[in-house]
């Protein structure tokens, strides 16, 4: 989804929808940035993640061939090319967590 597609959503579920949160989290660590939207849908109290990354350019390993060494890895990260990814969650109140909708549970 780009960013443009999830504005727009943005504002259809607003217009529709209870907004029950809004927020932005920011995972250094993950180089992430992450938009949250949890509202009130029809079936229920649903997550909406829209998830920014910077794309990974290259991944270099580090490695000895000793016992006992440890495996480094190093990611070199796109300074302007990102990606984006939306993932749904729908709460389950049996066990009070969030539960992902994947697409291949839909069927047609």
């Amino acid at each position: 989804m780009t960013p443009e597609k999830w504005q727009d959503t943005k504002v259809k579920i607003k217009e529709k929808f209870e907004i029950l949160e809004n927020y932005q989290e920011k995972d250094e660590e993950r180089r992430e940035d992450k938009e949250i939207l949890i509202f009130n849908g029809p079936a229920g109290k649903i997550k909406l993640e829209f998830i920014t990354r910077p794309v990974v350019l290259d991944k270099k390993t580090n490695y000895s061939r000793r016992i006992g060494s440890q495996v480094e890895v190093e990611y070199i990260y796109s300074e302007d090319e990102f990606t984006n990814t939306l993932k749904t969650y729908i709460f389950d109140a049996a066990t009070n967590d969030w539960q992902e909708l994947k697409a291949h549970n839909f069927e047609l």
